[in-house]
């Protein structure tokens, strides 16, 4: 699959095109209507969820605005949209009031659709999304004691089909762009109540910007209370580095100091192992590394993890020696999920050791007990042999925590996504609504 060719209007530097790779050829999923990674919308309007300033003020410029209008009213949406979280160019109270209408008119302001949204018991939360053209995929929230994590996915559907995982079983419909993979962390804190609220008590102009034609109500004292949201995986449905543009460029509004502003240091990439783009990551990203090992011999890696017949284990572990910015301080976690009888002895927990070892890697180990689901061929190792294989590594020096499977009730828990929309359909998920608002009635 290709990725459609950027405009020149909008960002030159971008990569045009990249191939999605794989121990087979997938088929072709072409990107109807994809226009400068932008989903058209049928009434026309340009949606800006996702693009850059840059972007931003290169469609203000081709609506009309003159180049330096362009750009200063580039810059105060960004900071609307992606450090305010706002929804409506109404609210964007530091442009002119004339001015607003003009925006409604030809731009968008989108999030994913709700197409259903569950809490566990143990509080996680899955919501099941839908794309501007149809397509479904999820994304998770895991809440703890210190932090908040939000499972963000980067394909609708994946292609590598690790036997263990049961978004694998989902054939590749297509990548997420830009604006769907930063929309799912925006919808997040809209959820979650956690843009930062305005001090109406104060008045100024936004973002230290000056405007002699701007309304008198602009508020710029505001401040960002404690967040739940502190953390995001991108260990959702799909391999991210097969979406690599996409996710690098959602991932950096992600982190601009001007929008989200969410440090690196807590966003983790995870990988089943696309060797050829993990130092590109690591160099144009610099975010934390995950990586999908689970198990240590190639006959089993090989099984499970098919990917590993085009990029053996010696060639993965090489790429997170050289992985940038890894360190002491910066672990490389590898991924481990605990299957029965297949990759959990001691004689694998030694080797795991050793190969840590022997590529000299800073490196973590999270033991993942296998979350089952309906048709899987394995099951998950017994509590004493996880606590072995745990021990074991731990003896030798390597952390080797055991996760707590979280959400397993509402299946989203790690290698349980497959969106619902397999299971139900689109006029039975609309039944279901009637009957709870009938229910409220």
């Amino acid at each position: 699959m290709r990725a459609m060719q950027h405009s020149p209007d909008l960002d030159p530097s971008l990569p045009a095109t990249m191939p999605i790779a794989g121990h087979i050829d997938p088929v072709p999923v072409p990107r109807p209507g994809l226009v400068d990674g932008v989903t058209p919308r049928e009434d026309g309007r340009v949606d800006l969820i996702g693009l850059t300033k840059k972007q931003i003020a290169a469609v203000f410029e081709a609506a009309g605005l003159d180049a330096k209008a362009a750009k200063l009213r580039a810059k105060q949406v960004f900071h609307w949209l992606y450090h305010r979280g706002v929804t409506d160019f109404e609210a964007m109270t530091d442009i002119a009031k004339t001015m607003r209408p003009w925006l409604a008119e030809r731009f968008f302001i989108g999030r994913p659709e709700i197409v259903e949204a569950q809490v566990s018991t143990d509080g996680t939360r899955k919501w099941l999304l839908r794309t501007a053209d149809g397509h479904d995929f999820e994304m998770v929230f895991i809440p703890d004691a210190d932090r908040g994590t939000l499972c963000v996915s980067s394909q609708v559907g994946c292609t590598l089909n690790c036997r263990f995982c049961h978004t694998g079983t989902m054939r590749l419909v297509r990548n997420l762009t830009p604006g769907e993979i930063v929309g799912q962390v925006m919808l997040a804190r809209d959820a979650l109540g956690e843009w930062p609220k305005a001090n109406e008590n104060r008045i100024g102009t936004m973002a230290g910007l000056d405007f002699d034609d701007e309304d008198e109500d602009a508020t710029s004292d505001y401040t960002a209370d404690g967040r739940l949201l502190t953390n995001i995986v991108m260990m959702g449905m799909g391999e991210p580095l097969y979406n690599f543009d996409n996710v690098r460029d959602a991932l950096k509004l992600v982190m601009d100091g001007d929008g989200l502003a969410l440090s690196k240091r807590r966003i983790t990439l995870s990988t089943s192992g696309i060797v050829p783009l993990m130092a590109r990551a690591g160099e144009e990203i610099g975010v934390n590394l995950a990586v999908s090992l689970h198990a240590v011999t190639k006959d089993v890696r090989d099984e499970i993890v098919p990917i590993n017949r085009k990029y053996g284990i010696e060639e993965l572990l090489q790429a997170c020696a050289d992985y940038p910015g890894s360190s002491n301080a910066r672990r490389i976690t590898f991924e481990y999920v605990m299957l029965k009888d297949k990759n959990d002895s001691d004689a694998d927990a030694r080797e795991l050791v050793r190969l840590i070892k022997q590529y000299k890697l800073p490196a973590k180990v999270n033991l993942i007990p296998f979350n089952p689901w309906e048709g899987a061929a394995y099951e998950c190792s017994t509590p004493e042999r996880i606590r072995r294989f745990s021990s074991i590594v731990f003896e030798a020096g390597i952390s080797a925590p055991v996760r707590t499977p979280r959400g397993r009730d509402i299946d989203a828990a790690c290698g349980q996504l497959k969106t619902s929309a397999e299971k139900k359909s689109r006029a039975e998920l609309d039944r279901l609504a009637e009957e709870k608002m009938a229910a409220l009635d």
